[in-house]
């Protein structure tokens, strides 16, 4: 897929769930702030409740860029853990590397965090990380590799290019932006975590599976 049809895509999959997934959709859904297609304009008869859970689940799904089995596998740990389970799953969810190094400014969207770890240019503790589900852990250090701080992407990261485009830095996370550097300094709590979702609707979704 071109990466016209990429961004087309994920501008298309914005306006159905009702969420800006990219700097770019964002724009779109200031122009159009209805669901794509001839009917997007037209009122619709009211959703039943299993595609009220169902939309909420793909809009968390679509926020972390993760396929469906993972989702689901952090659901169960969620579940097993102390406290409310919609709680736990975005907790968790916030703690993938990925996450981590989209919500210190290193990328501006998701998809280009997850391309910025797999390709390696991302460190934890100094060491080489390659798998965006990575589960960062309180008081880590995520950090660029320091061949790559040089490239155009980071320099522009550096230099706080991606601030516009990306919600305030929340409060579990200190980053010294121009070193790249970004640490955890606790587990995140749901109120702080820059997503749209209404998590009881998907835990309720995966209870009624």
């Amino acid at each position: 897929m071109s990466k016209t049809s990429r961004t087309r895509s994920k501008t298309r999959l914005s306006r159905a769930l009702g969420i800006a997934l990219t700097p770019k959709a964002a724009k779109y859904l200031e122009k159009r702030p209805y669901a794509p297609g001839e009917h997007g304009r037209t009122k619709r008869k009211a959703d039943s409740d299993f595609a009220v859970r169902l939309r909420e689940k793909q809009r968390l799904r679509a926020q972390y860029g993760i396929r469906e089995a993972q989702l689901k596998k952090t659901f169960e740990e969620a579940k097993r853990a102390p406290g409310l389970t919609g709680e736990n799953l975005v907790e968790l969810l916030e703690m993938r590397l990925d996450a981590i190094v989209l919500r210190a400014g290193f990328a501006r969207t998701i998809a280009q965090a997850r391309q910025l770890v797999v390709h390696r240019h991302i460190l934890v503790d100094g060491q080489k990380v390659d798998r965006p589900s990575f589960r960062v852990k309180p008081g880590q250090l995520v950090h660029v590799h320091e061949k790559s701080e040089k490239t155009e992407p980071f320099q522009v990261a550096a230099a706080g290019g991606h601030v516009d485009v990306l919600p305030p830095l929340p409060g579990y996370l200190s980053v010294e932006i121009e070193k790249l550097h970004a640490t955890l300094e606790r587990r995140p709590l749901r109120a702080e975590v820059p997503v749209t979702c209404e998590v009881q609707l998907v835990v309720e979704y995966y209870a009624a599976r």
